[in-house]
């Protein structure tokens, strides 16, 4: 060891001095061992047993919002919801609303549902004072057209708001047959219209089967008109005469009664029924004969609408359906259509149409 150090315990020096000297030998120095350890002891604690209640509860809620929230996503994603969002078109108070309703296309059943499906949504709606019928339809089914008439003039009786028809491209035959219902009719200059009447139409194959086929059909039936008409051979003039009577009569009266009523302010009986000749008119025509009450455009309808609610100012909104994913999801593509027993059967049931057939 290093004589200069003097660091070295002075036990540790004694140790090593004993050892130094002669003697007997000493056992080894025994130390007693560490005690075990012990845990500290925790106490019991009101606040511990608080938070944990207090975090149990929040996971629970979590989970409850987010199945809310997994239920409201498929609400919305199936389509199914019977709300409605809303699309401004033109911007004003919210408390005075104008909604357009839009009727496109070929009528039908499934537009004539969704119409009803929007007016029950503004029937629910205190701040709609009025509507707006966007119409550019050539016509469609007879049910649909007549459903969609029906739904306007309960929601003028029962509600007591104003209904303007706004008329743009086409509105003939079932188009005009929606309007009528309306408390007035303003046409865009370009607007077609007019159209009253009723048209049947289906395929006869007897030649295509017979001779080119080479295909013979064979129909067994009890009682005489069963068949009337069959696609698979041509009506005689009985069947001709049978059908006018039991089909097509009956609609065309339908239409005249409710043109006659639609514009019992404007028209006479007498006048509505020489002008349903199933005629069409452009909109200076129609508005000489009276089947419209002017020409205009959107903003006119919109103006209109207000000064028979008697309001100023007003937000025009329309609606439509949110996204629906399952929609999307579910969409089939185009194929080319094949010709089964429901198909055929399409084919060769007569359709009586309120259409204007150069649509």
């Amino acid at each position: 060891m290093d004589p200069e150090r003097t660091d070295t315990p002075p036990s540790l020096l004694n140790e090593l001095h004993e050892q130094s000297q002669p003697g007997p030998p000493q056992p080894p120095r025994t130390y007693p061992p560490y005690p075990a350890y012990q845990p500290p002891h925790r106490r019991f604690s009101i606040w511990r047993v608080f938070w944990g209640i207090l975090f149990g509860l929040s996971v629970l809620v979590n989970i409850g919002f987010f199945l809310l929230l997994l239920g409201l996503v498929a609400f919305v994603a199936t389509g199914q919801g019977r709300f409605y969002q809303e699309t401004v078109i033109l911007d004003g108070p919210r408390d005075h609303k104008i909604v357009v309703l839009g009727i496109g296309g070929i009528i039908d059943g499934q537009q004539a549902q969704e119409i009803s499906r929007q007016i029950r949504t503004i029937r629910q709606n205190p701040a709609v004072k009025g509507v707006i019928v966007h119409v550019d339809s050539p016509g469609g089914t007879i049910s649909g057209s007549d459903s969609i008439y029906r739904e306007i003039m309960n929601y003028r009786q029962q509600e007591g708001r104003p209904v303007v028809a706004f008329m743009q491209g086409i509105a003939a035959s079932g188009g005009y047959y929606a309007a009528v219902a309306c408390d007035e009719i303003i046409a865009e200059p370009t607007a077609v219209t007019g159209s009253i009447g009723v048209v049947m139409m289906h395929f006869v194959f007897e030649d295509l089967l017979e001779n080119k086929l080479g295909i013979q059909p064979v129909f067994l039936t009890m009682g005489q008109k069963k068949d009337w008409p069959s696609s698979f051979r041509k009506p005689s003039e009985e069947e001709l005469v049978y059908l006018r009577a039991r089909l097509l009569q009956p609609a065309y009266e339908r239409f005249v009664s409710v043109v006659k009523r639609g514009r019992e302010k404007a028209l006479s009986a007498d006048e509505v029924e020489k002008l349903a000749d199933g005629s069409i008119f452009a909109a200076d025509q129609a508005l000489a004969v009276k089947l419209i009450d002017r020409i205009g455009y959107l903003d006119d309808a919109i103006e209109r609408v207000k000064t028979l609610a008697g309001i100023e100012k007003a937000q025009v909104v329309e609606y439509h359906r949110p996204f629906s994913f399952l929609g999307l999801l579910t969409a089939k593509s185009v194929s080319i259509p094949k010709l089964d027993r429901t198909k055929l059967f399409e084919f060769s049931t007569p359709q009586v149409l309120y259409l204007w057939s150069a649509y």
